[in-house]
């Protein structure tokens, strides 16, 4: 029954926030609320919401103050000149914007923070997207799934979290796995590559100096920074459709269309009132070293933020006005998120404190066939889509995956293999409604979540399979 249950509300949710007949927090609070009443476990909804804020409260943190940090780093220029460089590589071709996607998304993950990869690839994308009219959720979808692959780094999670589980070491694990992580970080580009001529094809390409080409309103549209200053326009260059052509150059089909007027979306102005030019280098060290210090793991990541994020307002904006200016061109991007992030943890808290979690991961591993014993590290890599999916990586590795390795072992199975062959969902778990990094992307692209999975899921499913196959043909599971 709390299986049927489980498929059930988790079925509820996906379809009404794709045909959009609620918005994700709504549907994160009120759906498990429902589902909560109906098996019977009312009166602990309190109990299991209050353990999954919990549990997502450093998270939440942590998007807030990294908002704010990397919104007051785009607001006194220091990706001015990446964005300015993306875009004299890019040359104005929705083939190249999309291709820098990928490979920026990908440099960008090894950080191991799917947070900050995000926050970085959509200031530095997100101007170019709007400005020559391309769909925003192909911007998404690229960048969740390069990280997603990205995201198997040790320092990531997944790996360190398979190691913890099965008593194995992460370079062990992670290591052989590196050819069939290329091949599906390949796979990534070359998709980045067709998404990029479909998008050629539909609005053209501009010339640099069209591009470059100021608004009727005299704004060059190039960079998404909270502000109040400033409106944009459309994202339409004058003289913009290229010459092979094209039917439009507004964001349509794929993605929300966005009018004209659209708060927070400031254009690159060189002589904007926030740019700190002779700030630039020391902005530089310190987004460096809070970097460094995320890798090396010296403190939380959550106190890092804050504390930077409180060292970048104190030092570029020394007066309290200005600081108080700065956190309100935010805000709006930290309410959404930090909501976002508190509403899925109804969800979780949910899934998990009734039990549904546990009893669909059993029905799963229950129904594999005997005589897939002796193949179950690739049975590990087929379950690990749907269930690091619906599931989050904590309950997957340390839930489901040592009942994975336990049966592979009973046939002669590595756990090393079964370890490796967890890896592969992660491209598709990187945009499942349980992961709050992908509200930061969906937020800043201001791109409907439901938008965003009915693009991503296939293309993100199709990368995982991929890798599987190219670990299976290379021996490493």
């Amino acid at each position: 029954m709390l299986t049927l249950l489980g498929f059930a509300m988790i079925a509820t949710f996906l379809v009404l926030i794709m045909m959009k007949r609620m918005s994700p927090i709504a549907a994160l609070v009120l759906i498990p609320a429902l589902f909560c009443v109906a098996v019977g476990q009312g009166a602990q909804l309190g109990d299991y919401v209050i353990d999954g804020v919990g549990k997502l409260a450093p998270t939440a943190a942590m998007l807030m103050f990294a908002i704010v940090y990397f919104g007051v780093m785009i607001d006194v220029g220091l990706f001015d000149p990446i964005v300015r460089g993306i875009l004299r590589f890019c040359k104005a071709d929705p083939v190249r914007v999309v291709v820098g996607t990928a490979v920026l998304a990908a440099i960008v993950s090894l950080d191991g923070d799917g947070s900050t990869t995000f926050m970085i690839t959509v200031s530095a994308m997100y101007p170019l997207y709007k400005r020559l009219g391309m769909s925003l959720v192909v911007l998404t979808g690229v960048a969740a799934t390069a990280n997603g692959v990205m995201n198997t780094l040790p320092w990531g999670g997944p790996t360190a979290r398979a190691a913890t589980a099965l008593k194995l070491d992460a370079g062990d694990i992670f290591v052989p796995m590196i050819p069939a992580l290329a091949v599906g970080l390949l796979f990534v580009i070359a998709l980045a590559y067709v998404l990029g001529r479909r998008e050629r094809k539909r609005i053209g390409y501009l010339t640099l100096d069209q591009a470059l080409a100021p608004e009727t309103d005299g704004e060059t549209v190039l960079v998404g920074a909270g502000g109040a200053a400033g409106t944009a326009g459309n994202g339409r260059a004058k003289g913009g459709r290229a010459a092979r052509g094209g039917t439009s150059a507004a964001v349509s089909g794929d993605g929300p269309e966005e009018t004209s007027g659209t708060p927070g979306f400031q254009g690159l102005d060189p002589d904007r009132a926030t740019l700190r030019p002779r700030l630039y280098w020391f902005n530089a060290g310190l987004t460096v070293a809070l970097l460094t210090a995320m890798i090396l793991e010296l403190m939380p990541i959550p106190v890092l933020f804050l504390l930077g994020a409180a060292l970048a307002l104190t030092v570029n904006f020394p007066r309290p006005a200005e600081q108080k200016e700065r956190l309100a061109a935010h805000a709006d991007n930290v309410l959404n998120v930090a909501g976002m992030v508190f509403a899925a943890a109804v969800f979780t808290g949910v899934l998990t404190g009734t039990g549904m979690v546990k009893h669909m991961a059993d029905w799963l591993v229950g129904a594999i066939p005997e005589a897939m014993g002796p193949h179950m590290a690739l049975v590990t890599g087929v379950l690990s889509l749907p269930l690091t999916y619906f599931m989050s990586n904590d309950g997957f590795y340390f839930g489901v995956l040592p009942v994975l390795a336990e049966a592979g072992a009973a046939h002669g199975v590595s756990p090393l293999e079964i370890a490796r062959a967890s890896l592969v969902g992660q491209a598709l778990h990187m945009s499942s409604p349980l992961v709050p990094a992908v509200y930061v992307l969906v937020g800043m692209a201001k791109v409907e979540f439901g938008d965003h999975t009915r693009f991503t899921v296939k293309w993100a499913a199709l990368t995982s399979l991929v890798v599987l196959v190219a670990a299976v043909l290379f021996g490493i599971v």
